[in-house]
Order: C-alpha cells, then sequence, then structure tokens
C-alpha cells in the first residue's frame, strides 16, 4: 500500500524499528540528523553503512541482512537509482524473516517500479518525504 493520507502516515511513524539504509557518521548532513532526531524519539536506530563501523551510538553494518534485531522499517537514504537494490534486498530479508512492515524513501528519493514490488509482496510504501518533517508534524506533542 502507498500511504497517502495522515493516518497511514501515522501508521508507519508507529513502527519503532528502523534500519537506516545510508546512515551517515557526518553530523549536518540529512542522512545523521534525521535518524538522530528519530532516535531521541525513541525509536531503535539500526545503521546500515558499510563504511562506519557505529553511528548514533549504534553498531553499523553492511547490509540489512546483517541486522541482528528485528526491523519494521527500512527506511533509505540512497540516491533514487539505488533503490531497485535496496527494495530486493528488503524483500528477501522480509521473505525470510516477516519482519519488515514498511519502506520509506527520503524526501527526493523515488523509484515507483521498485516501489510496486515492495507493495505486491505486502509492504507499506511511502517516497519523497521526510520522516523528521513528517514526525513533527503529525506525532510531536
Amino acid at each position: 500500500m502507498r500511504v497517502s493520507d495522515d493516518d497511514a502516515l501515522r501508521d508507519v511513524l508507529g513502527l519503532n524499528s528502523i534500519a537506516v539504509v545510508g546512515c551517515s557518521t557526518t553530523a549536518g548532513k540529512a542522512a545523521h540528523e534525521i535518524p538522530a532526531y528519530l532516535q531521541r524519539h525513541g525509536y531503535r536506530i539500526h545503521p546500515v553503512n558499510p563504511y562506519a563501523d557505529t553511528v548514533l551510538g549504534e553498531p553499523a553494518v553492511d547490509s540489512l541482512e546483517e541486522v541482528e534485531a528485528a526491523i519494521d522499517l527500512v527506511n533509505v537514504f540512497r540516491p533514487s537509482e539505488e533503490v531497485a537494490g535496496i527494495v530486493d534486498e528488503t524483500l528477501a530479508r522480509h521473505d525470510a524473516d516477516g519482519d519488515i512492515e514498511a519502506i520509506w524513501l527520503q524526501l527526493g528519493i523515488t523509484d515507483d517500479e521498485a516501489l510496486v514490488d515492495a507493495e505486491a509482496a505486502g509492504l507499506t510504501t511511502v517516497q519523497d518525504r521526510c520522516m523528521k518533517v513528517e514526525h513533527q508534524r503529525l506525532m510531536a506533542d
């Protein structure tokens, strides 16, 4: 299901365990600041970054497959042209573990075709939206 209304966004924002693909070690970059914001608001962040050992005080892994914890949501901070591969990796994990419920492509990141595959597998999808902005708009007190 492609998210198109605030109630559906709230449902996705209610998921707690987030694998952040492309999570950055560089303060000031959106791929660092947004996961840091989410972490401060109680989300469990699992950084996926093959070039880092830790991000935001959490161990970083090379791929979704290597995240040892259950994942509710995959949040993507990679270029649009990499989305199809990330969706394939997400679906492989979803098929094996059944733990991923949604994929969120950050602001400026889109791939309609790849998200159709995710939706066909039963995942909820969000694209071209900022998770921090939507959290502040819909969930923050």
